[in-house]
């Protein structure tokens, strides 16, 4: 179960990364992952929702959907994992369940099965109807181990309980033909059938569940563990994980089942005191500690000396890995976030994860030589730890925003021991060409020794944004032998990372190889890639090269008495409006804005609205640069 909780706007109690945990609940096992809500930490949820089961998404109910937690929702709607639906602080000023509700369909576009209703509101709530059993549940603050109490419903929600309990059976009913002739021949529905009902619709994601409660005081947590036991998937419910052959050409399956081949997914590295754990999820097969076996994308045996069930910061020796299981090992020296762990006798690699690219940039320098092969090290080690933060050559360290460097800065000075000077955060830019261009270019060499020839001509195009880099071969008739064609496209690629403008990576292009010559002795793949990295800076130059600049969607949350005061500034931040609507006394404002101007909002933010409105950011994509502006950044 992935628990996604929604975005915290301050620094305390913020979760950064991701926790695991196995709980035993009705007698059954549970691995949860809690998962950071702020966007800038979105990896974690990535990871996580890519090799668990189910996900509870936890809404605040108070301010309900928050940005975040579309995105998140989306996520998960990439990896098809089943979820229910959990509207938490409800006991806190102005929280509204049912507006949240609305939120939830209106925003996420799905259809929310209500199995419960809040009694009491805001500082009086104090437990809630439970639909499927039509009984009453009371947390009494004065019980140290917040046990609930079952009672009968209030006379006063009695009418809206019955109302939403038929709102639910009807909900099920068009989803569930056997529940349908249940109810056409007026067969009493039982509590059994009706979960077994919200269980397959559930796994159907036909509808999502949704529960309440106020978890600071443990208010719903019982019964939300419950529904995460009956509602949500175990492995075995999980349809077989599709895989490639070692070649990557034959698709194939594997079923969670003890009996098949191991296989895989290490999904989370964490270096500590202890060393370096790395998080796996088996999904076929069985392991004992002290067995090797193979990573598929890379082809070497690894020996998992030791493997531990994780409780949070504690760990628990285990004998065994089993299908199904979520563990941490020890021992993988050349493992990465994503590879797989198989049979060494039956290799099979599973789906990779795919990681945005990184929107800001720090410059990081040593501040002596011996804290230069420190710093590599150290920065070795983040960067296999969270694949989202990526380093440069020149040592500039690129992460998904402010507080994502400021949080692996501090750990490189702190827990690595690193005396660096830090730069200020900075925009990552990328470029791109706005026009095509032809290019023939020669690379021709003669020493004393064997020579380097290579000829190419290349056209570049420029794509839509987001399509990446495309190579296309049109050779024909062996003008360039076939082997070395791939030294163009690696050449192409290694140029690309430095841009033409300003040495930020250049993206959005298409470059086709027309024609070349070659040299029986002197040409060789590495002449084809050098010749056409030259080709790619002489041409970008020509093509009429253009800066890209990250595009944020921002929404800020004010009281109207502010709110004609944020229209202005995000329009003095080149900030385009996109969407305005209320949310009890808030007006909400959605804006597109270029990231380059959102250095400092916060504290602009606060002196404008005298410290009552806030504001969520994540990225949304990449757009070109105003001449005007450029000039200025270029220059």
């Amino acid at each position: 179960v992935a628990i996604q909780k929604g975005p915290l706007n301050s620094l305390k109690g913020i979760t950064i990364s991701s926790a695991a945990v196995s709980v035993y609940w009705n007698k059954h096992r549970v691995s949860i992952i809690d998962t950071p809500g702020h966007i800038d930490f979105n990896i974690e949820v990535n990871r996580a929702l890519r090799v668990l089961d189910g996900a509870v998404v936890v809404f605040d109910g108070v301010a309900g959907v928050e940005p975040q937690s579309e995105t998140n929702w989306h996520l998960a709607d990439q990896y098809n994992v089943p979820r229910i639906c959990f509207v938490n602080k409800l006991d806190r000023t102005g929280a509204d369940f049912f507006n949240v509700v609305d939120m939830i369909e209106s925003r996420l576009g799905v259809k929310t099965l209500i199995t419960q209703i809040p009694i009491g509101k805001e500082e009086n709530y104090v437990g809630l109807v439970d639909l499927i059993n039509m009984q009453a549940l009371y947390w009494d603050e004065t019980d140290a181990v917040m046990q609930y109490r079952i009672a009968e419903i209030p006379d006063d929600l009695l009418e809206s309980a019955n109302l939403y309990r038929k709102l639910l059976i009807d909900s099920l009913i068009e989803c569930d033909e056997s529940l349908m002739e249940s109810y056409l021949v007026n067969e009493k529905i039982n509590a059994n059938t009706i979960k077994q009902a919200i269980r397959a619709t559930t796994l159907s994601q036909e509808l999502v569940p949704v529960l309440c409660g106020a978890a600071y005081k443990n208010k719903g947590v019982q019964p939300l563990l419950d529904a995460v036991v009956d509602y949500l998937p175990s492995p075995v419910d999980v349809d077989a994980i599709k895989c490639v052959v070692e070649e990557g050409e034959e698709v194939m399956y594997r079923h969670n089942d003890e009996s098949e081949p191991f296989s895989a997914l290490a999904f989370k590295i964490v270096n500590d005191k202890y060393g370096s754990l790395t998080f796996i999820r088996s999904y076929s097969g069985r392991l004992k500690a002290g067995s090797t076996v193979v990573n598929a994308v890379t082809g070497k045996k690894e020996r998992i000396s030791r493997i531990y069930e994780m409780q949070a910061d504690d760990r628990v020796d285990r004998d065994e890995i089993k299908a199904g299981d979520i563990v941490a090992v020890v021992g993988l020296k050349n493992t990465t976030t994503g590879d797989t762990l198989s049979d060494p006798n039956d290799q099979v690699v599973l789906e990779r994860m795919v990681f945005p690219d990184p929107v800001i940039d720090v410059a990081i320098e040593p501040k002596t030589k011996s804290d230069q092969d420190k710093l590599i090290s150290a920065i070795h080690q983040l960067v296999r730890e969270d694949p989202s933060l990526k380093v440069r050559a020149d040592a500039i360290l690129s992460g998904m925003g402010e507080l994502h460097l400021e949080i692996k800065v501090g750990r490189l000075l702190r827990d690595f021991g690193v005396s660096a000077t830090v730069g200020a955060p900075r925009v990552a830019y990328r470029e791109t060409i706005s026009k095509s261009y032809e290019i023939r270019h020669r690379l021709k060499k003669q020493g004393g020794g064997p020579g380097t020839f290579a000829e190419v001509v290349l056209r570049f195009e420029p794509l839509e944004r987001g399509c990446g880099i495309e190579f296309e071969s049109k050779i024909v008739g062996g003008t360039i032998p076939k082997e070395y064609i791939p030294g163009v496209e690696s050449g192409i690629r290694k140029a690309a990372n430095s841009g033409a403008l300003l040495g930020f990576p250049c993206v959005d292009f298409k470059v086709t190889l027309v024609d070349g010559d070659f040299h029986e002795v002197d040409s060789s793949t590495h002449a084809f890639e050098l010749v056409a990295q030259e080709a790619f800076r002489l041409a970008a130059k020509e093509a009429k090269p253009a800066l890209l600049e990250p595009t944020m969607l921002v929404e800020v949350r004010t009281p109207s008495d502010y709110f004609g005061d944020c229209i202005g500034d995000l329009a003095q931040r080149r900030g385009k409006i996109v969407g305005q609507e209320m949310l009890g006394n808030n007006n909400i404002i959605k804006a597109h804005v270029p990231l380059a101007e959102m250095f400092g909002y916060i504290g602009d933010l606060r002196g404008l609205s005298s410290g009552r409105a806030s504001f969520t950011m994540e990225f949304k994509d990449y757009d070109i640069v105003p001449e005007n502006i450029a000039n200025k950044i270029i220059v």
